[in-house]
C-alpha cells in the first residue's frame, strides 16, 4: 500500500512549532491541528507548499521572512497616550484593544509598554518584521470524509474516544 501524500482535497494533520531568530519558540502547536488541503484554509508563509507531497511521519522547515510571516515591523502603526487616558482594564503589558476607523473597520491594537505615565498602543502583530522558523510535522494524510472539504478553518483534531466541551 502506498502511503498516501498532502495534496488537494486530502485531509491533513500537522503540529508545529515557530521559532524567531533568536530560536526563541513564540508559538507551538502539539495537540494535531487538521484541515483539508486546498480548501480555503491558509496557513502562514510557505507552509503550504513545503507540505505538499509529504506523508505522515514526515517533517519539514521554512524559514519565512517578514513579508511571508506577520509583515513588516510598520512605525505608523504605533502611538503614544497618557495612561490616565487608557481605561483601567487596558492599562497592563499585553492587553488587546479593539479600535475603529472612520471607515468602520476595526483593527486589533496591544499595549506594549508603559513608562513614566504613558502608554504606548502598538497596531502591529506582535511577530512582524521577524523572521520565522517553522518547524511542521506531517501527523496524518487520508481521503477527506463527505463534508469535511466544506468545512472552513483549521481544527482541533481529537484522540480516538476522547470527549469536546462546546
Amino acid at each position: 500500500m502506498t502511503k498516501e501524500t498532502v495534496q488537494p482535497g486530502k485531509f491533513v494533520s500537522i503540529s508545529y512549532t515557530i521559532r524567531d531568530q533568536d530560536d526563541n519558540v513564540v508559538e507551538q502547536h502539539d495537540l494535531p491541528i487538521g484541515f483539508v488541503y486546498g480548501s480555503d484554509t491558509e496557513l502562514i508563509g510557505g507552509m503550504d507548499e513545503a507540505i505538499v507531497g509529504k506523508a505522515a511521519g514526515e517533517e519539514v522547515e521554512v524559514s519565512l521572512s517578514p513579508q511571508e510571516a506577520f509583515g513588516e515591523y510598520d512605525q505608523e502603526l504605533t502611538f503614544m497616550d497618557e495612561l490616565e487616558n487608557v481605561p483601567p482594564q487596558f492599562r497592563h503589558v499585553g492587553a488587546e484593544v479593539q479600535m475603529q476607523n472612520e471607515a468602520g473597520e476595526t483593527k486589533t491594537f496591544f499595549i506594549s509598554k508603559i513608562e513614566d505615565g504613558k502608554v504606548t498602543i502598538d497596531g502591529n502583530h506582535p511577530l512582524a518584521g521577524k523572521t520565522l522558523m517553522v518547524q511542521v510535522k506531517v501527523l496524518e494524510v487520508r481521503d477527506a470524509q463527505p463534508g469535511e472539504d466544506r468545512t472552513s478553518g483549521i481544527h482541533i483534531v481529537q484522540a480516538p474516544g476522547s470527549t469536546s466541551i462546546n
